[in-house]
């Protein structure tokens, strides 16, 4: 008789068990992310000439409530943007939102780069250094890439950049490359921010799209944020990874910086 209960007790356990398992893979939803890239000009409003407004920055931000970042023209602690001031972490803490900042060159006292913000926890920040060819004299470059814990328990790869801006492509495409290679060892999904300096239609933009997917085709202009007449701003996902483009949209914010935001919404779908 005992025997006979105990076989009874591990089938009723072995049916909740199964019944719970069920119910808790069918619980599971697809996570979506609301994405934004903004090139600030270092918190510069470019009619306000040696004004810093980085509660403007902010509050364009805020108007549109994404849950990652990525920012470009970043000053920490310039003599231009004020010596005790981290952009980055002023507006991390003007929004709500964890930080991670990418020094790409020392500038006027302080350090000026690209950054990103995150609803998310982050880990595993990396800064990488893009080439910059001796012969085309530009400005040195960072991708910054950092792991970000969605609220499922997934986690995704988010990375920003800001390529060249010499007239001469040959760094930009020199760079794209590179990210276009660490895009391919990542294992996980991986979404990508930046100024690219480098039109739809462009070798550098074509070569992009060998590894990613932009979140536009038939891109809105973001430059200048006054009137707009060039796109150079994109938001992608890796190929490799695909993800679900539910929305992309060019924000109308003319006056806090020379470059309009980009905003697009992705879907990460439930395994």
């Amino acid at each position: 008789m005992k025997k006979q209960l105990s076989i009874i007790l591990i089938l009723c356990t072995s049916v909740l068990f199964s019944c719970f398992a069920q119910k808790k893979s069918a619980g599971k939803k697809a996570d979506v992310l609301k994405v934004m890239s903004y090139n600030v000009h270092h918190c510069n409003p470019p009619a306000k000439a040696g004004v810093i407004d980085i509660d403007a920055i902010a509050a364009v931000i805020n108007s549109v409530k994404p849950d990652i970042v990525g920012l470009q023209e970043i000053d920490v602690k310039t003599g231009r943007s004020g010596k005790d001031i981290n952009q980055a972490q002023e507006l991390a803490k003007k929004t709500g939102m964890h930080f991670f900042f990418g020094k790409a060159i020392d500038h006027d006292g302080g350090e000026y780069g690209v950054a990103l913000l995150s609803k998310y926890p982050v880990s595993e920040t990396q800064v990488y250094h893009l080439t910059s060819l001796p012969e085309i004299k530009g400005e040195p470059r960072v991708l910054i890439t950092a792991k970000l814990l969605l609220p499922s328990g997934r986690a995704i790869r988010f990375g920003n950049t800001h390529l060249d801006a010499e007239r001469d492509p040959a760094n930009r495409m020199a760079q794209i490359k590179e990210i276009n290679a660490i895009a391919q060892k990542e294992v996980l999904p991986f979404v990508i921010t930046g100024d690219f300096n480098a039109y739809p239609e462009s070798e550098v933009i074509k070569e992009m799209d060998l590894a990613f997917t932009r979140t536009c085709q038939t891109c809105q202009p973001t430059i200048p944020a006054d009137k707009p007449s060039r796109s150079i701003d994109f938001i992608g996902y890796a190929t490799k990874h695909p993800l679900v483009v539910k929305g992309h949209e060019v924000i109308v914010a003319p006056e806090p910086s020379d470059h309009l935001p980009v905003a697009a919404v992705l879907e990460l779908k439930a395994k």
